[in-house]
This record gives C-alpha cells, sequence and structure tokens, in this order.
C-alpha cells in the first residue's frame, strides 16, 4: 500500500516520506480500513517536528480518519465490512501507524458508523478534536439548562464544543480574536460572543449572567486565561482545560479555587476513562446524523502532499482540519 512515514523527526519536507508499506492485516477484535480521508491535528504535527522522543523506530503519522471497512479479524462480526466509519486514536496508545496511508488496521472499539449524508472528509475532522470537546464538556455532569463559557470558540476543539453544548442544551458564551471568528462562532450556535482582544471578558460574561456567572468553563488555556476564568465561574463551577500554552507552570490560587467549591479537570483524550469515550463517540454519531452540524474541512491534500497539510496546520489561521487523502 502507499503510505507516508518519517524514522526521525524534524521539518515537514525534510522527514516525511512517501512510498509503499505492507498492506496491515486484520487482527483479533480489530477491522482492515480503506483510508478515505485522514485528519492532521496540531499533536500530530508537533510529535513529527520533535516535541518529544520518537515512541518508535518508525511512525506513520495522523491519528484520525474516515474510511471504508473492507476487513475484520477474528472475534469481529461480518456485519462491520462495507461500513462507512469515522475513528481516532489510529497513531496512539501503542500504536505506531496511524492514517496516513491508504490501509489501518484498528480495533473495532475505536470505529463508529459515518452517517451517509457526511462525507469522508468531513468525518475525517471529528476524532480527536470532536471527542476531546466532549469530554472537556462533560467531565463534570450534564449541561442541559446551564451556562458554558468556551474560550477559543471559532478553533478546531472549541467550535465542536459550542455546537455540542447547544445540541445538549445549554446556553453558550464564546470568546474569540477576530470578527471573522465570532462569526464562525455564532454560526455553530453561540448565544454570546466576546472579543478577548478588545474586551474585558470577566466584565462581559457577568453582564452576561446577571452577575452569576457560568456553571462549566471548557478552556483552550488555563494558564494563560486562569485570572479571567475564575472571575467568570460561579461557586460549584467546574473548568475543563485541554491546553495551557500561555502558562504550562502556572500559580493556581488555591484559595480562591477552594472557596469555589471549583472542580478543576485537565482533559487528554487517550488516557480518558474508556466509557467517557464510548459515550462521546455515541453522542458524536447521533449528533453529526442531525445534519445540524458545521464540520469544517480547511484543506485538502493528496496523499504524496501529506507535507503540505503539516505545513499549513504549524502555520496556524486555518478554519477547520486539514486532511489528506489516500
Amino acid at each position: 500500500m502507499k503510505a507516508v512515514w518519517y524514522d526521525r523527526t524534524g521539518p515537514a519536507r525534510e522527514v516525511l516520506q512517501y512510498g509503499d508499506l505492507p498492506t496491515p492485516v486484520a487482527g483479533q477484535g480489530q477491522a482492515l480500513i480503506r483510508v478515505r480521508a485522514s485528519g492532521v491535528n496540531p499533536s500530530d504535527v508537533g510529535m513529527r517536528g520533535g516535541a518529544g522522543p520518537m515512541a518508535y523506530r518508525r511512525i506513520t503519522p495522523n491519528s484520525d480518519g474516515a474510511g471504508v471497512v473492507e476487513a475484520v479479524g477474528p472475534g469481529v462480526s461480518q456485519d462491520w465490512i462495507g461500513k462507512r466509519v469515522w475513528f481516532y486514536n489510529g497513531q496512539r496508545n501503542g500504536r505506531a501507524f496511524g492514517s496516513a496511508a491508504e490501509y489501518i488496521e484498528l480495533d473495532t472499539d475505536l470505529l463508529s458508523v459515518l452517517p451517509d449524508q457526511v462525507s469522508f472528509a468531513e468525518g475525517a475532522t471529528l476524532g480527536i478534536p470532536c471527542m476531546t470537546a466532549h469530554r472537556s464538556l462533560f467531565v463534570a455532569g450534564p449541561i442541559q439548562g446551564r451556562t458554558v463559557l468556551v474560550t477559543g470558540g471559532a478553533g478546531a476543539v472549541g467550535h465542536y464544543a459550542v455546537q455540542l453544548a447547544k445540541w445538549a442544551g445549554a446556553s453558550v458564551i464564546a470568546t474569540v480574536s477576530s470578527a471573522e471568528k465570532a462569526q464562525r462562532a455564532k454560526a455553530g450556535g453561540a448565544d454570546h460572543v466576546i472579543d478577548y482582544r478588545t474586551e474585558d471578558v470577566a466584565e462581559r460574561v457577568r453582564d452576561l449572567t446577571a452577575g452569576e456567572g457560568v456553571h462549566h468553563v471548557v478552556d483552550v488555556d488555563f494558564g494563560g486565561n486562569l485570572a479571567a476564568t475564575l472571575a467568570c465561574v460561579q461557586v460549584n463551577g467546574a473548568i475543563a482545560y485541554y491546553a495551557t500554552r500561555g502558562e504550562a507552570t502556572p500559580q493556581v490560587p488555591a484559595g480562591v479555587l477552594m472557596r469555589l467549591n471549583l472542580g478543576v479537570h485537565g482533559v487528554l483524550l487517550p488516557t480518558s476513562p474508556h466509557e467517557a469515550r464510548r459515550r462521546a463517540q455515541a453522542d458524536i454519531t447521533r449528533w453529526i446524523g442531525t445534519g445540524e452540524r458545521i464540520l469544517s474541512v480547511a484543506g485538502r491534500f493528496p496523499l504524496a502532499e501529506c507535507a503540505a497539510a503539516h505545513e499549513l496546520v504549524e502555520a496556524g489561521g486555518k478554519v477547520g482540519t486539514c486532511v489528506v487523502e489516500p
């Protein structure tokens, strides 16, 4: 099969190789998927760039994707064959070979049925961003009838968090950094949008909630946003964060957290509880089947140009997920 791989980390065009690798075979509990679209996440780009040591001698990048099941291994129902699916964690949790290839073999636990009305490219945008958004929303309990603040409401995870929160019956306030991103957050269902570059986020949240604050925060930058976030959230509320780039080691005011009786949850999808990930897969599949969703494809590249897709992710400013199509 045709595939992309790297044997050392570094710039995309220097280390990514395109050629032939053996076609995998579905093992116990697995399905063999013909990959029709492979999603590129910032974490995939970071690993290839050298954010950490090589986990394996050779890696096929990209963890998310969508395709068609062509074969199954022992212990798997034949009913899977021919199904359109979306998947996540292709190159995670003990796996060296991800979705930047014509085929991938995965445990069926990582697969979900892709509704016919959702394209393969759109299905490849789900995976890690949408699953992370779901976990961040529901880690502290139900959100129906509650007010949720989503920071970075136009980003890959944030935009899914806005949409899923509305689908679940919450009121949503989103922060953004431009008028264009404000429109994107509103299109996703945000009831109110705050430009954090020109407005005082905490003051606006207090105004919008009659001084009560929000019940739950989905946060793109725990350390960088901490002071504002603590001024936005109400007593017995919760914060779920999935990144902390603004300040990797923030000074956390333990007394304030205690007085607010605040729940603080770090979210990392690969190590999230299995039952939470299964619920996320089920909810996301139901949600995308409603037709009321925005699944943004930022760019589409042939497999041989996987390096260009990685470069677009690194450049920043994209809207949605870059997709590589074998």
